[in-house]
């Protein structure tokens, strides 16, 4: 089965959010990306986990 995959431009829309804000959270690492040569590349399902767990806090960060 391939996975799918979408553009930065195309997770903004799912995400409402700019695309400017994709590439910075990609480029931070604050959300499941790749690049393919100059363009960031989002798998689908690696989306959807990062999403729901967003918010979630993680056992012994706060006391």
């Amino acid at each position: 089965m391939k996975a799918q995959t979408y553009t930065a431009d195309e997770i903004a829309q799912y995400l409402r959010v700019h695309p400017y804000t994709v590439k910075r959270l990609a480029r931070a690492g604050k959300i499941p990306g790749f690049k393919v040569g100059d363009q960031w590349r989002f798998d689908v399902q690696s989306i959807e986990e990062w999403k729901k767990n967003q918010g979630k806090v993680k056992k012994g960060k706060n006391k």
